[in-house]
């Protein structure tokens, strides 16, 4: 009986990543850098989250790490979500004071709403103590009856 088979380490043939999985050789290096060296493990560990990049993406990043400038150190999704909610200034006079008056009245709104929603709250918390009261005197008026009928 002969078996026919691909599989490299049943011919003798090395495949490409070797006779042991890449992998659980990087896992093992990881495990002793932990044991002996931890800065370096975690400098891989993160090295390997971030996606490999390369030596001058890291290098980028370095210079953006080092400034303490917060605006150097945003996002791009960061900038753009701060340019739309008013933070960036288009260059159009007419449009930025359109759109400060614009704000300042959907602002001036929302602050009407919120005392409006305040009020509304108050009202009803006036209308439960009301009828905690209500409900209060009826069971002391009935109380009272019951201990009247009792007496006599």
């Amino acid at each position: 009986m002969s078996f026919s088979t691909s599989s490299p380490y049943a011919t003798g043939k090395a495949c490409r990543s070797g006779p042991f999985p890449r992998r659980s050789f990087e896992i093992g290096a990881i495990v002793v850098a932990f044991i002996y060296w931890w800065p370096l493990a975690a400098a891989y560990v993160a090295w390997k989250v971030s996606g490999y990049p390369a030596l001058g993406e890291l290098r980028g990043l370095a210079g953006r790490g080092l400034s303490w400038n917060a605006s150097a150190t945003r996002s791009r999704f960061a900038a753009a979500f701060e340019a739309a909610n008013g933070g960036g200034i288009t260059g159009n006079r007419a449009f930025d004071e359109y759109r400060r008056s614009e704000l300042d009245r959907l602002d001036a709104q929302r602050r009407a709403l919120q005392e409006e929603s305040r009020a509304f709250a108050e009202f009803v918390e006036e209308l439960k103590r009301a009828k905690d009261r209500e409900q209060f005197d009826a069971f002391m008026q009935k109380r009272r009856n019951a201990d009247t009928t009792r007496s006599v």
